[in-house]
């Protein structure tokens, strides 16, 4: 009979892959860094294939790692649930939790406030930030958990919500008769920004980028304050928001994805906790845009 793998070692491999580096895997884990390479070594023999390589001073990894990975995971989250299942213990501790400011001003008070009463003894830091900004933060360990838009451009994302992204403008307001259309957005590395721009090139339509900001919420406040029109997902949507029906000329727009990503430690416990009341809030919203109205003045 085959001998089990090692979970520290697996626990180790992970952490040196998220982080790209032997150095800070070491920091995050609270051990010497020639442990864990001892660890990914007896790893390596094992399983008799090279799974690190470095790309300059960073750790990638190889073919067989990538492999590995996702498998290392899913053993590490089913490690997790069956100490859970024994534990009689009171959830407490504190989470690290980054989440997309397009959600910040409408979901999460009313998530993390119905969170913290069900669960009193576990504190949420929260930073509210761009997509790519979270992603880059998960990477450099600033965070236990994120939820991210696009979900599926990612590895590791567990896509939990797919939702429609629709044109919007102020109520009464003229920007959408404007000429060219002025249209408010994120800056160029947001994928949002980067489908609309691609469907607005395919119509036709003579339009310009007006009001940029990498802040969901003072690209709101352009639309409502009648600056340009926008595009946002249907659980961004707000009062005094008109959406925009496609007889107006404007392209449709392909669905927003919303993802969780956690980090290799981020398994049961206080973090299925807060990311289960995450994906069971956000997957039962009501459609905002029959909230908000969907036809067009």
């Amino acid at each position: 009979m085959s001998t089990p793998l090692d979970l520290d070692q697996l626990q180790s491999f992970c952490a040196i892959a998220d982080c790209g580096s032997f150095t800070e895997a070491a920091r995050r884990l609270n051990k010497t860094q020639s442990a864990v390479s001892m660890q990914i070594k007896r790893l390596e023999e094992r399983l008799g294939q090279s799974l690190l390589t470095r790309d300059g001073r960073r750790v990638m990894l190889t073919l067989a790692g990538e492999a590995l990975y996702a498998r290392a995971r899913k053993m590490l989250r089913t490690n997790a649930e069956i100490l859970d299942h024994f534990s009689e213990g009171d959830l407490s501790g504190s989470i690290r939790f980054g989440v997309p400011d397009d959600y910040a001003v409408r979901l999460l008070p009313v998530i993390l406030s119905s969170f913290q009463r069900t669960h009193p003894k576990i504190v949420v830091d929260v930073a509210c930030m761009a997509s790519e900004h979270l992603l880059e933060g998960m990477r450099a360990g600033r965070y236990d958990l994120i939820v991210f838009t696009q979900g599926t451009e990612q590895n590791y994302g567990e896509l939990f919500r797919t939702e429609k992204m629709f044109w919007v403008a102020s109520h009464g307001g003229r920007a959408l008769a404007s000429s060219p259309l002025a249209v408010a957005c994120g800056p160029t590395f947001c994928i949002w920004r980067k489908d609309a721009q691609e469907a607005l090139e395919r119509t036709g339509l003579d339009y310009r980028i007006a009001y940029t900001s990498s802040n969901a919420t003072a690209i709101s406040s352009a639309v409502l304050s009648d600056l340009a029109i926008g595009f946002l997902p249907e659980s961004a949507l707000q009062p005094g928001m008109r959406v925009v029906n496609e007889d107006h000329g404007l392209p449709k727009l392909g669905d927003a994805q919303i993802a969780l990503m956690r980090a290799s430690h981020a398994y049961g416990g206080i973090y299925d906790a807060l990311a289960n009341h995450i994906v069971q809030s956000m997957g039962n919203l009501e459609s905002a845009a029959q909230q908000q109205g969907e036809a067009a003045e």
